[in-house]
C-alpha cells in the first residue's frame, strides 16, 4: 500500500493511528483535477539532501542559478540575488524588480541575525482616501488593482543591494549573469505560468505584455514556448554595470513613472522623487522561544508577529501527543489562528506610523490569557482582538485585500550562512503594467481600503511613505545550542502565516522531515471559517469539526513553502508539491 493511501485510511473520522506513517515524504491524494491557481498541479517532491550547501526556490532554473553562485564561492545572499533575478523571468507573475522583499539573514561566523526590509512604500502624494470612490466607499478590488493607482515604490533592488554590501562575496555584476543569459537566449514557458496567462483577463490589454506573453490572436503562448526577453536583459545589464541607481534614476525611472501616471483608466501618483528617495531598512528580527527552539521572523509590517502568536498560543498544549491529521490537531491550530489573526487585523501595520504593541502582544501573561480562550471541545467562532498592555492607541479593524501570489527563497551556503527571503509583486501579474520586460507591483492594495471605522483610525491605512502590512514571514529557527536549525517561508497571501506555522509545528512537534511537513495538507483559520485544503484527506474531518462548532470551508490552499533543515550529516531540503520549485544542494 502506498504511503498516501496509508495516510488516507488512517484518518477517516479524525484519528491517526501512528506517527510512523509520516516518516517519508507523503503524497496528498486529490479527488478532482487541480484548480486553476494550482496551474502545474500537485506533483510530489522527494526530500533533498546535501552536506555542504542548499537552495530551495520556486523554479529549477532559479535554483540552478543560485547553486552556480555557491559553486563559485558565493555567499547565501549572492545565491539568493541570482535566484531572484531568474525568478523575475521564469515566474514573472509572482515577484521581480518591480516589487519588494523581506530578507532574514543569518551570519554563521558572527552568530547574528538581521531582518532586511525592502517592502514597497506609498508615494508621497498618496492619501488615506486612495481607494475610496467618489461616494467615499471602498473601490472594488479589480478597479483598485489594475493600473497605476496600486503601484508602490519598488524596494527589491535597494534591499538586496544593502544585504549584498554587508554579506556578499561575489561581485555584484556576477549575480546577474544567469538571468541575463536566460533573457537573451530564451527559456521554456512553464505549465504554471501558462495556466495563469490563460486565466488572466486584464494583462492582454497591455500591448507590451500581450506581445511578450500572447499570440497575435490573443491566446496565451503554449507550454514549452521559448521566451526571450531582450528588453529585460538590457535592464539587467545596466543594473549589473551601474548598480540599482540605474533603476531608481534616469530614463528607466522616467519610463516607470510615465507608465504609472499615464495609465489610461487608473493613473497613480508615483514620481521620480519617490523612486530616488526610497531607502531599504535593516534591524533586529522578531524572536521568541518555542519549546526548546528559538524562532526568528520578520517584524511589522511583516507577518512574523502573527506566526509567533500562533506558536506561543499553542505552546501550552502537548502537541507531540496530538496526532497529525486528527480533528484535535486542526481544531487547536485553527483556534490559535483565530486569536492571532484577530490581533493582526486590529494592531498591525507600519510601526513607523502606527504604534504596534509588540511587547504586549508577546507578553507571556497576555499569551496565557489568550490561549485560555481555546476550549478543547468547542470552537470559539470568531475571535475578538485582545487588549495588550502596551497598546497606546485605540484602533479599528481594517479590510485589506491580500492575494496569493509572491515567491520564497531559502538558501544555506558552505559557511553555514543562511537567507530566508520572501519576495512579491503582490497579486498575480501585479498592477498589470509591463515596463521594459518586467511587471510593476500592485502592493498598495495591501493597505486597508478604509482609513477609519467608527471614528477610530485603521492601523493599516494608507499614508505617504508608509509600507502596507504584509503576511510575508521569512523565518529562521535555532536549536537549544543556538545553531541554525531551519530556514523556511512561503508565498500565498494571508495564509502564508498558517503555512509557515504548519511547517514549524510539523517539524518541531511532530518530528517530520522538511519535505513531509511541506507536503502535508494545509489547514487553519484566519479568524473566519476553518479552512481545509481542497481535495485532501483532511476533508474527512469536516463532519467532526462541524460538530465542534466550526464553520468549515474547503479551498485551494496553494502554499509555496521552500525549506531547509539541519541533519546530523548536513542539510535536508523541501519544495512545495503545489508549485514548480525544487530543493537541491551538494
Amino acid at each position: 500500500m502506498s504511503l498516501h493511501a496509508l495516510r488516507l485510511t488512517a484518518v477517516c473520522v479524525g484519528v491517526v493511528t501512528s506517527l510512523t506513517v509520516f516518516a517519508q515524504p507523503a503524497q496528498t491524494p486529490r479527488t478532482e483535477p487541480p484548480a486553476p491557481e494550482l496551474a502545474s498541479g500537485y506533483k510530489e517532491k522527494k526530500l533533498a539532501v546535501a552536506t555542504r550547501y542548499m537552495v530551495a526556490a520556486a523554479h529549477p532554473l532559479a535554483v540552478d542559478a543560485g547553486l552556480k553562485m555557491l559553486e563559485r564561492g558565493g555567499s547565501a545572499i549572492d545565491a539568493a540575488i541570482a535566484v531572484q533575478m531568474v525568478l523575475n523571468l521564469v515566474e514573472p507573475q509572482a515577484s521581480g524588480i518591480g516589487g519588494g522583499a523581506f530578507i532574514m539573514h543569518f551570519d554563521a561566523k558572527q552568530k547574528s541575525t538581521v531582518a532586511y526590509n525592502g517592502r514597497e512604500t506609498a508615494p508621497m502624494a498618496a492619501t488615506p482616501a486612495l481607494f475610496l470612490d467618489n461616494d467615499g466607499k471602498p473601490m472594488r478590488f479589480q478597479e483598485a488593482v489594475v493600473g497605476g493607482r496600486s503601484v508602490g515604490v519598488p524596494g527589491l533592488l535597494r534591499v538586496v543591494e544593502m544585504a549584498h554590501a554587508r554579506h556578499g562575496k561575489l561581485p555584484w555584476a556576477t549575480l546577474f549573469e544567469p538571468a541575463i543569459a536566460l533573457a537573451e537566449h530564451g527559456f521554456a514557458l512553464s505549465p504554471r505560468v501558462q495556466t495563469h496567462l490563460v486565466n488572466e483577463k486584464i494583462l492582454p490589454r497591455d500591448a507590451r505584455a500581450s506581445a511578450y506573453f500572447y499570440l497575435p490572436d490573443g491566446t496565451a503562448k503554449p507550454v514549452g514556448t521559448i521566451l526571450k526577453n531582450p528588453q529585460f536583459a538590457a535592464v539587467l545589464k545596466r543594473i549589473a554595470r551601474e548598480g540599482p541607481d540605474a533603476f531608481y534614476t534616469g530614463s528607466l525611472a522616467r519610463e516607470m513613472v510615465a507608465a504609472v501616471r499615464g495609465h489610461a483608466t487608473n493613473p497613480g501618483t508615483l514620481t521620480e522623487a519617490d523612486l530616488l528617495g526610497y531607502r531599504a531598512r535593516s534591524g533586529e528580527p522578531l524572536c521568541a522561544p518555542y519549546r526548546s527552539y528559538r524562532i526568528c521572523s520578520m517584524p511589522p509590517p511583516g507577518g512574523g508577529l502573527t506566526v509567533l502568536g500562533i506558536l506561543q498560543t499553542l505552546e501550552r498544549f502537548d502537541l507531540k501527543s496530538v496526532r497529525p491529521g486528527s480533528t484535535e490537531a486542526v481544531h487547536l491550530f485553527a483556534e490559535a489562528g483565530r486569536l492571532a489573526f484577530a490581533d493582526r487585523e486590529r494592531f498591525l501595520g507600519d510601526e513607523r506610523f502606527t504604534p504596534v504593541p509588540m511587547a504586549g502582544l508577546m507578553d507571556t501573561g497576555y499569551i496565557r490569557g489568550r490561549s485560555a480562550l481555546i476550549r478543547p471541545e468547542k470552537s470559539m467562532g470568531r475571535a475578538e482582538a485582545g487588549t495588550p498592555e502596551t497598546a497606546r492607541v485605540s484602533m479599528a479593524d481594517g479590510d485589506a485585500l491580500e492575494f496569493p501570489s509572491t515567491s520564497h527563497i531559502s538558501v544555506v551556503d558552505g559557511d553555514g550562512n543562511a537567507v530566508s527571503m520572501t519576495t512579491t509583486i503582490e497579486s498575480f501579474f501585479g498592477s498589470k503594467i509591463f515596463v521594459h520586460g518586467f511587471l510593476l507591483n500592485n502592493q498598495l492594495t495591501d493597505f486597508s481600503m478604509i482609513p477609519s471605522s467608527n471614528g477610530l483610525r485603521v492601523a493599516n491605512a494608507v499614508y505617504p511613505g508608509k509600507q502596507p502590512r504584509s503576511a510575508m514571514s521569512p523565518t529562521l529557527v535555532f536549536d537549544a545550542d543556538k545553531r541554525l536549525h531551519m530556514v523556511i517561508g512561503s508565498p500565498g497571501g494571508p495564509p502564508i502565516i498558517n503555512y509557515v506555522a504548519k511547517a514549524l509545528v510539523a517539524t518541531l512537534d511532530w518530528g517530520m522531515d522538511i519535505q513531509t511537513a511541506i507536503s502535508m495538507p494545509n489547514f487553519g483559520s484566519r479568524n473566519g471559517p476553518t479552512e481545509i485544503e481542497k481535495g485532501t484527506y483532511y476533508e474527512n474531518l469536516i463532519g467532526p469539526l462541524k460538530s465542534m462548532g466550526h464553520e468549515v470551508r474547503t479551498i485551494d490552499l496553494t502554499s509555496g513553502l521552500h525549506g531547509i533543515m539541519r541533519t546530523s550529516t548536513g542539510w535536508q531540503g523541501g519544495a512545495d508539491p503545489r508549485r514548480e520549485g525544487i530543493a537541491k544542494g551538494k
